[in-house]
Formats: structure tokens, sequence, C-alpha cells
């Protein structure tokens, strides 16, 4: 173990329980989604934690979200990096590394009532904990620890943290693919994957589609023939939709809502699905996308027509996600730890980053339960990661600017290699 290392680990151990009592902060202030207004304590006390390290703060409003913030060094100017252009100058910024997280969770406001927060030697519990406010506290430990040290990172750090990411980044995936165009690198701070913290080099593209269908109302029982249920052809035309799962490739292609129809009485003239597909691969959403928008009726006199809600594309294995990986690598044998590297099949904000720079996800911490009643994080684990996310931090980037072409991926495969 380096010197430098060594210094590091030490440091981030002996925060621990400073680490615990931040994070605890995090937790007890519920920051729901949709529920714009409880994000602003959140904002709020990681403000004052940058602050206190020598950061500006830039906030960002929302309108139907609790906004953004994007914080950087005093005096840098963030790096020169401008939201409001359609693409960089690269005359015109610094290089720079871009450490993105969000601060809204999935849990109703109450859901601590029944789900305190809970901490032991080893566990910590609470609704958000894990997924992802553990990730936002160890940002800030990461680069206080550096700021304490007198560290230079290798790149000027940008953090952003928004505030949608549970309920799509609607508001804010604009913003982050601005910020991914001027970045260097970027690191993901959503939880690790797996009880064993896998970090996440590959995560499966994500698209919705509405597709709704127009038949002709009629009733049932006098003049059926008279109409053509548009529920008639959804059934139909489910059964084509699931016909193109293939578990084998990594497709998943699922049916999640159905509706339509007026009464029990009446021909149903119209009705609708929505689609949730996940791909592991470009390749397979071009297929998957033509395949369902050239789904054709079955049932004669309704009409269906196919509209594409929501995309990530995926974030694969490429030879620059490759470089950041095998950097983390090298990170984490200088401060004798083991990781290893998987594919997650749900879209994060780091499906918009990474067409753009070089993106490694799952930074954040180790443990369990994202979405349901058992979250939790492994403190040791947890604490350990901020040491990983230090030494990235500082670390020199393993290709010039991190902007190279991004031409095939390496082998999608879902194996956990290191």
């Amino acid at each position: 173990m380096s010197d430098i290392a060594a210094a590091i680990l030490n440091a981030v151990r002996a925060q621990r329980d400073e680490f615990l009592d931040f994070l605890e902060k995090l937790v007890v202030h519920e920051s729901p989604s949709l529920v714009p207004e409880s994000q602003e304590p959140i904002f709020e006390l990681i403000a004052e934690a940058l602050d206190a390290i020598g950061y500006e703060i830039r906030r960002i409003s929302g309108n139907e979200s609790g906004g953004q913030l994007l914080a950087a060094p005093s005096g840098s100017d963030f790096g020169g990096v401008d939201l409001a252009a359609s693409a960089p100058d690269s005359g015109s910024f610094s290089p720079v590394q871009l450490l993105i997280g969000h601060c809204d969770t999935v849990w109703p406001i109450g859901t601590l009532k029944k789900m305190p927060v809970q901490i032991d030697d080893s566990i910590m519990r609470g609704p958000g904990v894990f997924d992802m406010k553990a990730g936002l506290a160890q940002t800030v430990f990461a680069l206080q620890t550096l700021h304490r040290l007198d560290i230079e990172p290798a790149l000027m750090p940008l953090v952003f943290i928004n505030s949608d990411e549970e309920i799509g980044s609607n508001e804010s995936a604009a913003n982050i693919v601005r910020l991914a165009q001027f970045a260097s690198r970027v690191f993901v701070m959503e939880p690790a994957l797996g009880l064993s913290g896998k970090l996440k080099t590959g995560r499966k593209g994500v698209s919705q589609f509405v597709v709704n269908f127009t038949g002709k109302a009629a009733h049932a029982g006098l003049d059926p023939e008279a109409g053509a249920s548009a529920i008639l052809e959804l059934s139909h035309q489910v059964q084509r939709l699931f016909d193109l799962n293939d578990p084998l490739k990594g497709v998943s292609v699922n049916v999640g809502i159905i509706d339509g129809g007026l009464r029990p009485n009446v021909i149903a003239p119209e009705s609708q699905a929505i689609v949730d597909v996940r791909v592991p691969d470009s390749i397979e959403a071009e297929r998957i996308t033509a395949a369902i928008h050239g789904l054709e009726p079955a049932t004669k006199g309704v009409s269906l027509k196919v509209e594409k809600s929501l995309e990530r594309a995926p974030l694969e294995r490429t030879p620059r996600n490759q470089a950041l990986w095998q950097l983390a690598l090298e990170a984490a044998r200088d401060l004798g730890l083991e990781i290893e590297q998987g594919i997650a099949g749900g879209g994060s904000d780091g499906n918009l980053t990474s067409p753009f720079a070089a993106t490694l996800d799952g930074l954040g911490a180790v443990g369990d339960g994202a979405h349901a009643n058992h979250e939790c994080i492994n403190v040791a684990k947890s604490v350990e990661r901020c040491a990983l996310l230090a030494m990235l931090i500082m670390a020199e980037s393993p290709t010039p600017g991190g902007k190279d072409a991004p031409d095939s991926p390496e082998r999608k495969d879902s194996d956990n290699g290191r």
C-alpha cells in the first residue's frame, strides 16, 4: 500500500462516526421525488458541508421537481462549464470530472415511522440510506478527506445532484448531458451491485412504449358485430410483446400497465398498453424498437399507434469505460481492497453520461434492499468506498481527456469477472 493510499484510508476510517452522523441527518429528512419541497433540507446539508471545504454552490430551480445542485471549488468559475451551451467549446473550459447523484427517494413521507433509522456496529438501516443518500455522504467525505490531507485532485471536481432521478430525471437530463459533454470522466454515486459491492460497468438500456388501440363502440348484446374491440386487439398484441423476451440475450419486454373500455356491455372503442423494455446494448435496442413499431393490428376495424415515452441508452463496456474500471481496480489494490465489476438491469443517470464521457457507476454504498423494506448499508465497506472515490478523484485520467471515440463495446455478457 502506498503512503498516500494509507493516509486516505486511515483518514476516512477515522471519520466513520462523523460520516454516520451526517448520513443520518440526510436519511431523517424524507425526500420523495413527488414532494419537491422535501428536497430542500438535503440540498442545504450538502451545500453547507461543501461550503466548509471551499466549494461554491449553484442552485438550479425545478418546475415539477426540487431542482438541482451544482458545486465546484470556489474561484474556479465552475471550470467555465456553460449549461446553456448546446455543445462545449474546447478552448473555453478546464478539464473537469463529474460526480453525480440524486437526493430523491421512492419512499413517501411518513415511512420513517415504520422504518426508523437504525445503526449498529456493521449495518445502518433506513429509507433511502442505500439508494442513495449514502452515496451523497460518500461524495462529501471523499472530497473532505482530500481537502484535509491537502491533496489536489487530478481534474477539477464538479458535483451535480438532482432530485428527480427516481422518476426518470425528466427535468435534469438535459443538464446531465451538457455536463457530461464538458467532462473528462464521470463517477456515478449510485449504490454498488449486490452484497459484494460490484461496481457497475454496464447497465441495460431502458425504454418505455405506449401502445394506443382505437376500435369502434357498439352494444355488446344487441349489435356486437357492429363494433371492433380495442381490448381484443390489445390481448393479441400483449402476447406478441411478451414473445419478444429473450433472457439469453438479456432482453426483457414487460407489459406493465393496461387500460381500456367504457362499460361491461360496450365493445371497447379504446385501450392502451404501457411497455417497459430493457436491453443490454444498442443492437438489441434497435431490434426491439423496430419490432414494437412494426406491430400490425390483428383485429378488423382496430388501429394501433406506438409512441416512445422514455429512453435511456445502455451503459456499455466501451474501451474508455473499461479504462476507468481499470483505474478503479488499481486504486482498490493500492488500498488493499478487492472489487469486482458487474452489469445492472436497471438504468441510472450514468446511462445519460456514458455516450459523452468515460463513466463508472455503482461507486456508492455497499448494501442491499433498494426500494425495499430491508434497505440497509454495510457501514465498514461503505466507508472504505469513500477512500476508493478519493483515490479516483486524485488519479490521472487513464485516457487523454477521457474523450476517445466510443467504438465497439467489449463483450457484454453478464459475467461479473474482475
